[in-house]
């Protein structure tokens, strides 16, 4: 009798005995549209980009972000989707971390088709950021990254930032140098993110906020991080957990919500997956287009770029005079103090005279050349 009085009980009253449903961990409606299926208008998109500014040859993005992100299997996820197939441009490490993979700076370019050909769109990889202020790489290194001072090949030290007399500082960079979007990369998988690494972070944005640099970041491993999202990828802007994460990051970085895109990396799959494609294409397409606003800005002649070259150039005229002058006077005082051997060595007194009137020459025109060098860069832009 109490049997079916419970059985009758439960049946009428289901809310009784803790039997309510728990709330939904996804929202009835996506609260970002995203044309899922259509990848071939973005990809037709990126196949026909061309930079805007002619001196400019592709458009560079700078990965960063804390160690173990997806930097590097980023762009291998974006090479794949270019290429349609599965391909490892850049070395990533499917162990667990606290210590970045990526040692050196070096630049990624995609193949286009099967050709010799490259996409006018390169990927550099960096150190990854590490808790603590002699780990990983440092700060300083990718604001000199962003302003092309890194050479190709450079590896990082994390006991010191790259200086100017290093083998690895560019000292003259061309606008194909210069980073042109800067991308920030990091894990939704991630309870939160160190104090620390937070610091290195203010200071490489506020470095490309001087710089003018546009940023954005990408969220990755999406599916480790909601049940919902790995059950169906197209839940990614249904998932309360998500959206809630991305707000998170947003407060805790800086970056606008607007500038945030969850992707999920190629990690496990050997073939391509169609909604996978669809929210790199989506990261990818505003890549190229905050980047490319960018290099049309380079064109100004008042832009931050110009101001730099005109400072080298008359940065390194004068490091030339700096050395030229002091050689001079000191093989000038050498010729004075062998002129008394002037009988023996005929014409010694005619190279002093020589070498004298050079140092007069040179001090009175070295600030009309230096101008007159200025004149001619200020005319031809």
């Amino acid at each position: 009798m109490i049997d079916q009085c419970i059985f009758w009980a439960l049946l009428l009253f289901p809310h009784v005995h803790g039997s309510e449903q728990p709330p939904s961990p996804t929202l009835s409606e996506p609260w970002r549209q995203i044309s899922w299926g259509d990848n071939e208008t973005d990809l037709q998109y990126v196949q026909s980009y061309t930079p805007v500014n002619g001196k400019v040859k592709h458009l560079r993005v700078l990965l960063y972000g804390p160690v173990g992100a997806g930097k590097s299997s980023f762009i291998n996820s974006v090479s794949n989707v270019l290429r349609r197939r599965m391909s490892i441009p850049a070395a990533a490490s499917s162990t667990t971390s606290d210590r970045s993979f990526t040692t050196k700076y070096e630049t990624h370019k995609i193949i286009r088709g099967t050709s010799d050909s490259f996409y006018p769109i390169v990927f550099n990889d960096i150190m990854g950021l590490e808790e603590g202020t002699g780990q990983g790489v440092k700060a300083e290194d990718i604001k000199l990254a962003m302003m092309g001072r890194v050479k190709e090949g450079y590896k990082f030290n994390s006991a010191s930032a790259l200086s100017e007399h290093d083998e690895g500082y560019n000292q003259s960079p061309s606008p194909d140098d210069q980073v042109h979007v800067l991308v920030c990369v990091l894990s939704a998988n991630t309870a939160e993110i160190k104090e620390s690494v937070l610091e290195k972070m203010k200071v490489v944005r506020e470095a490309a906020r001087d710089l003018g640099i546009p940023q954005m970041a990408i969220i990755t491993k999406i599916d480790e991080a909601c049940d919902e999202t790995e059950k169906n990828l197209r839940n990614v802007y249904k998932s309360k957990y998500l959206k809630k994460k991305m707000k998170d990051f947003s407060s805790a970085v800086g970056i606008p919500m607007n500038c945030i895109f969850p992707v999920k990396n190629y990690n496990e799959e050997i073939n391509i997956n169609d909604d996978m494609d669809t929210l790199i294409l989506s990261a990818l397409r505003h890549m190229i287009n905050f980047g490319d606003d960018f290099i049309e800005k380079m064109n100004s002649s008042d832009h931050q770029y110009h101001k730099k070259r005109w400072w080298n150039w008359i940065h390194g005229w004068k490091q030339w005079f700096d050395i030229l002058i002091p050689g001079l006077q000191q093989f000038g005082t050498l010729i004075n103090e062998l002129q008394q051997f002037g009988p023996l060595i005929p014409g010694l007194l005619q190279v002093g005279n020589l070498i004298t009137g050079l140092q007069f020459g040179f001090g009175i025109w070295m600030p009309l050349l230096l101008g007159f060098g200025i004149l001619i860069m200020m005319r031809s832009h």
